[in-house]
């Protein structure tokens, strides 16, 4: 059995989700109910749960800042974010890999959320930070999550994404190498707010920042970097050329 403790400004959408969890969850434990983040970090100290259902949207604070109320060592919690934000902030929370519901709450998508609880129950910190700075509309970090781990990798470092079937390689500035367990489209949807990212070929998503040349020989090509040679569809290339065009002019 999992402790946790709902933290939200509104008396219905508290009432409404613990009534969700005791019908649909019944690993879950809510300890407490709280209106304010001042009252969720009080009883997260009392209770110590293992779960927080936290609205980010709430007078005098927002549920973003409950980190600032733990040292390090004390967040032995994890977070899932209860939000009414639209579909297009949603993609911050998908870039930085953290634990979200939309309100009005689905039925499957909270039972989706306490099964990933439950498979990976690893706290880490900077994915919060990264999700405070994507929401701030000028996207900053993406979470890589591997087998083994999750990197947390600042936009402007990323050469280009290629697709491989089911999984997705991903290329940085210092030559590294990610490759991620999701398809091509997967981080097309993810990047579609960002201004620098574009889907050049079936295969591959660049960074504009990083293209150097374009070979017009061979059914056309871009080079990344200088050193690296990816394919383009013939029928992008006039898009990309407006694309480039338009983002160095702002």
């Amino acid at each position: 059995m999992y402790k946790a403790i709902i933290i939200d400004d509104e008396e219905m959408a508290r009432t409404l989700l613990q009534g969700m969890i005791a019908e649909y969850c019944k690993n879950i434990e809510i300890v407490d109910l709280c209106r304010d983040l001042p009252t969720g970090v009080k009883s997260i100290h009392k209770h110590k749960p293992n779960i927080v259902f936290l609205d980010i949207e709430m007078p005098c604070h927002s549920g973003l800042e409950l980190l600032d109320f733990f040292n390090d060592n004390e967040i032995d919690f994890s977070i899932i974010f209860v939000t009414a934000y639209n579909h297009y902030a949603i993609n911050a929370f998908k870039l930085s890999a953290v634990d979200y519901l939309l309100k009005p709450i689905d039925v499957e998508d909270l039972k989706n959320a306490i099964s990933l609880f439950e498979k990976d129950r690893m706290m880490n910190k900077e994915k919060y930070v990264a999700l405070k700075e994507n929401l701030e509309g000028n996207t900053k970090k993406i979470a890589l999550n591997t087998l083994n781990s999750t990197s947390f990798v600042d936009i402007n470092d990323i050469l280009f994404f290629q697709g491989d079937g089911a999984y997705t390689k991903v290329y940085l500035k210092d030559a590294k190498i990610v490759t991620i367990s999701k398809g091509l489209k997967n981080f097309e949807n993810m990047l579609i707010d960002s201004p620098v990212f574009f889907r050049c070929h079936k295969s591959y998503i660049v960074n504009i920042n990083h293209i150097t040349d374009y070979i017009k020989t061979n059914g056309g090509s871009l080079i990344i970097d200088k050193k690296n040679e990816i394919s383009i569809s013939s029928d992008k290339i006039d898009v990309l050329m407006k694309k480039v065009g338009a983002y160095k002019c702002l």
